[in-house]
């Protein structure tokens, strides 16, 4: 017969581990939140660091290991560059075409107002009093804050990747040797493991996403939407964030339907038909391509991709599903962790 106090104890000592573990997670995520100036330009620098260490690592057995880094940063920054010119000419082209047509919007938004203002909904004066010239200027100040902060994020990132690089070789032999033990054969496979799939799954998504944007574009030349290769490059861009992306790579698009055809519904068919070609690929095609080897519960890329833009914003949501991958794929590479990974896992297949 069981002694009852020892129940009690074996009880109170599972609560107090899982006392013990909440406040370390809400310590750590505090930790995150408030530090995200040098962690999230990290964890952008490890995910670049897996995908472009093979090239560095090939380079490295022809050149000079400093030549090879330098061709391998030079790499980086062109894709990078090229990366962010073509959302900044998409979104660029978008807003000039608002400007342009500002006659038409303005009597869509007169029309709009005027109907809502019929149904007892009041929306002139809640426009006056939010939407005037301070709030253009804070607008605008806060654009500038962000684009100093996105090349001060940047500078950071590639200093950490460049770094990274030089230290790869030096850090696995650690890891190698006698004194790392468990913990160091385990970092050691689960980091190996974590850079194929992250290589993996850049790939898949970029794929899809190329195959988003060009639906999307011949879609929009189809059916006579303006700015058909912008929205397709929106879309192209938006698709690497899981569920949020996609959906606000409909939500614009439509609207701009409202302003072309002014008929309800051949915005709810561009609406509905973009919505369609996001679902045959994200939902379809992706799970095809990228097998098991990457199943991940879709409440966790959920979960993940609104926890980690509630941590780092914007930059969180591009790597948020990232972090997940890593961290069941270094779940999966000890027993008394792999359960968890297995539980997170998707459906019919190995986590990560």
């Amino acid at each position: 017969m069981s002694d009852p106090f020892e129940n009690a104890d074996r009880a109170g000592g599972r609560g107090q581990r899982a006392s013990i573990g909440l406040c370390t997670a809400v310590i750590v995520v505090t930790a995150l939140y408030f530090s995200g100036t040098v962690f999230a330009p990290l964890a952008f620098a490890l995910l670049i660091i897996a995908i472009i260490w093979p090239v560095q690592k090939r380079l490295q057995m022809r050149l000079p290991k400093l030549v090879a880094l330098a061709a391998s940063m030079l790499l980086t920054v062109v894709i990078l560059a090229a990366f962010v010119s073509l959302i900044a000419w998409g979104f660029g082209r978008v807003g000039r075409y608002i400007v342009a047509d500002a006659a038409r919007f303005q009597l869509l938004y007169g029309q709009m107002a005027e109907w809502l203002e019929g149904h007892s909904i009041a929306v002139a004066g809640l426009w006056a009093e939010h939407f005037n010239v301070g709030w253009l200027v804070r607008l605008f100040q806060q654009a500038t804050i962000r684009l100093n902060s996105m090349l001060s994020f940047s500078l950071v990132m590639l200093i950490y990747v460049m770094l990274g690089l030089l230290e790869v070789d030096d850090a696995a032999s650690k890891l190698r040797a006698a004194g790392a033990g468990e913990f160091g054969r385990v970092l050691l496979a689960g980091g190996v493991e974590t850079a194929a799939k992250l290589r993996r799954y850049m790939v898949v998504r970029t794929l899809m996403s190329v195959m988003t944007g060009l639906l999307v574009w011949g879609f929009a030349i189809l059916v006579g939407l303006p700015l058909a290769a912008e929205w397709g490059v929106i879309a192209f861009a938006l698709n690497y964030v899981p569920f949020i992306g996609p959906f606000v790579a409909t939500v614009f698009p439509t609207l701009f339907a409202i302003a072309q055809f002014e008929s309800w519904q051949m915005a709810v068919l561009v609406f509905a038909c973009l919505n369609l070609i996001q679902f045959l690929v994200g939902s379809y095609l992706e799970p095809r391509i990228a097998g098991t080897a990457l199943s991940i519960s879709p409440f966790l890329v959920l979960f993940a991709v609104f926890f980690w833009t509630f941590v780092w914003g914007i930059a969180g949501a591009f790597i948020g599903v990232p972090i997940v991958i890593a961290a069941l794929t270094l779940c999966e590479q000890h027993p008394a962790s792999r359960w968890f990974a297995d539980l997170l896992g998707g459906p019919g297949g190995k986590a990560a």
